[in-house]
C-alpha cells in the first residue's frame, strides 16, 4: 500500500539470486510443513484476491485501513513552549525500501539532503544567514545542518527532515528543537562527511 492509501501492486524486476525464493512462498512451505490450513497459494494474485474477498480494494482500505477515530478518547493538551518548533516530514526518496536502496534513485536531483529551512525574519532572529552551519537539538539527539532560506516556514519553525541520516539522532517529527551556530569542533565532522559525499 502506498503513502496514499493506494493498493498497488508490481512485477519483480529481476529474477531470485540462486536458491532464493519470495517471502509469501517461503512463509507457504513453512505453513504447509506446519500443517497450517489456508496457505495453499499458487501466486501472489490468488493472495490478493483472498486479503480482499472479491470486494473492490479501496473499499476494503476505506472500511478497515483508515484512521477515521472509531471512539473518542481523551487528549492530552500540551502548552506550545517558547522557543522554535520543529516541522517534519519524511521525503520520497526516504520512505519507501526499494527507493531508499535505489543508488539511482537516491543520486537524483531532487534527493536532498535534509537543511534546517526558515524564513528569513526567523534567520535574522537568530543571527543567522543562509549556508551558515548550525546545530540542531531536539531531545537528547543533534544534527549539524545548514540554514536554507524557506518563505514558506512560518515564523517560530524550523523545517527539518526525517527519515535521514544526518537526522536520525532528532526527536519527534513535530516538536521543540533548539538551533544555534555550530562551533568548528562541530562542524568538522559534517565537513569531512560532506567532503566525502562529494
Amino acid at each position: 500500500m502506498s503513502m496514499e492509501g493506494r493498493v498497488q501492486s508490481f512485477q519483480a524486476v529481476t529474477r531470485p539470486l540462486g536458491e532464493c525464493r519470495p517471502a509469501w512462498k517461503v512463509l507457504r512451505v513453512l505453513a504447509n510443513t506446519l500443517g497450517l490450513k489456508d496457505f495453499e497459494y499458487n501466486s501472489t494474485e490468488e493472495i490478493k484476491d483472498k486479503i480482499f474477498n472479491g470486494e473492490k480494494p479501496s473499499a476494503v482500505v476505506w472500511r478497515s485501513l483508515n484512521n477515521n477515530m472509531k471512539e473518542l478518547v481523551e487528549i492530552q493538551v500540551n502548552i506550545k513552549k517558547d522557543g522554535l518548533q520543529r516541522i517534519g516530514e519524511v521525503p520520497q526518496y526516504e520512505s519507501d525500501p526499494i527507493v531508499r536502496r535505489s543508488p539511482p534513485l537516491q543520486k537524483t536531483k531532487y534527493n536532498i539532503r535534509p537543511m534546517a529551512r526558515m524564513c528569513a525574519e526567523q534567520i535574522a532572529a537568530l543571527g543567522l544567514v543562509e549556508g551558515d552551519i548550525v546545530l540542531a537539538r531536539q531531545d537528547k539527539g543533534s544534527a549539524i545542518l545548514k540554514v536554507k532560506l524557506d518563505n514558506h516556514v512560518a515564523k517560530g519553525c524550523v523545517r527539518v527532515a526525517a527519515s535521514h541520516e544526518l537526522t536520525t539522532g532528532l526527536g519527534d517529527l513535530m516538536g521543540d528543537i533548539a538551533i544555534e551556530k555550530a562551533s568548528p569542533t562541530d562542524y568538522k565532522p559534517y565537513e569531512t562527511m560532506m567532503m566525502e559525499a562529494i
